[in-house]
């Protein structure tokens, strides 16, 4: 399975995701600004994934904190994490990331600075694992609504590589597939960066999975053509009524599939869910430079100086999803802001296939 982070020793280790799918490449991070960069350069991307590198870059470098009060730890902590949560504004999982270390530095701020360095970094670790049980628990839930022989369509890149491992939306199929079920997958290339061709392909080609890249424009003629079975994408940021914020292009793709009478499922980990945001509405939508448009791995396909326009994200409302695949379950998008309330019976609430 690829490996997109490690914790190395003294450093963190980062798949260089721009140079795929030609050089496989790790980075060896020696501090925090060094993982912000990856961040926002896209060396490393995907919800999850840049929730588990901020954490790990916050942890990194407060072991060089000098520091003899909490109140000092804390201070010196601070600038650290508002650069991590400035790096991509619509992923909401690294300010959960962020506030995760807070409350477990609050709640343990009487042990002091030394103790309270080495818990950020088994937090930072702590988070990578969980993530990854997370991705399995969804793949497990995920993989009852693929039908054998089924074709799934997948938009930009939800695998491992924006994860810890075993990646959102690619973990159904993986299981699917591990259950014995025959499933191919149609990749569009997810323009402008290119992350389905580039990512999606190279991934699932190295697991084995029989995958077909299309372009972009393609996925409304195949689905009418009942070439596609399913779709299933990731999230950055989903609100509380199951509205998502997913990769530029996700909302085009979910209004052909509902045209066409094909389930379109998301699959999000329950930390990439704001819960504290009441629609899609709020969630801000990140802007990118025009080079990723107006060039194609470096190359200019545009006149010089043209007007751009280069939203990273869009945001499907939840009408148009079919329901979310999350570790606790699959659940229609109105009931998710459910699933955290206590002494819900969630069995009740899971969706059957």
């Amino acid at each position: 399975m690829v490996k997109s982070i490690e914790w190395a020793g003294e450093k963190v280790r980062i798949l260089d995701q721009s140079r795929l799918p030609f050089e496989v490449v790790y980075i060896d991070c020696s501090d925090y600004s060094m993982v912000a960069d990856a961040i926002k350069t896209l060396k490393i991307r995907g919800a999850p994934a840049i929730g588990i590198a901020a954490a790990m870059g916050v942890a990194l470098s407060a072991q060089d904190i000098k520091a003899s009060s909490f109140e000092e730890f804390m201070a010196a902590l601070k600038p650290l994490m508002d650069t991590m949560i400035s790096t991509r504004p619509t992923a909401v999982n690294i300010r959960w990331a962020m506030d995760r270390l807070k409350a477990l530095m609050l709640k343990n701020r009487h042990l002091g600075v030394e103790t309270l360095k080495k818990m950020l970094v088994y937090e930072a670790k702590a988070i990578l694992e969980e993530d990854i049980t997370a991705n399995r628990a969804i793949g497990s839930w995920g993989a009852e609504f693929i039908k054998n022989g089924a074709t799934v369509l997948t938009h930009c890149n939800a695998g491992a590589l924006a994860t810890g491992g075993y990646g959102t939306a690619t973990a159904p199929i993986l299981v699917a597939r591990e259950q014995g079920k025959e499933v191919q997958v149609i990749a569009d290339e997810t323009r402008p960066v290119l992350q389905g061709a580039r990512l999606t392909t190279w991934e699932l080609m190295q697991t084995g999975v029989p995958v077909t890249l299309i372009t972009d424009n393609s996925a409304g003629a195949l689905m009418k053509n009942g070439r596609i079975d399913l779709c299933i994408v990731g999230t950055d940021r989903t609100a509380r009524n199951g509205d998502v914020a997913n990769k530029i292009g996700t909302y085009s793709v979910a209004v052909l599939a509902k045209e066409n009478n094909i389930p379109f499922y998301v699959a999000a980990p329950l930390s990439s869910i704001d819960f504290t945001i009441p629609s899609g509405e709020e969630i801000p939508i990140e802007q990118r430079p025009a080079e990723e448009v107006t060039h194609i791995c470096g190359h200019p396909v545009a006149p010089e100086g043209v007007r751009v326009i280069n939203m990273a994200f869009d945001v499907t409302p939840a009408r148009y999803v079919t329901a979310i695949i999350t570790e606790k379950g699959v659940f229609r998008p109105g009931d998710l802001k459910k699933v955290t309330i206590e002494g819900v019976n969630l069995s009740e609430l899971r969706l059957k296939p």
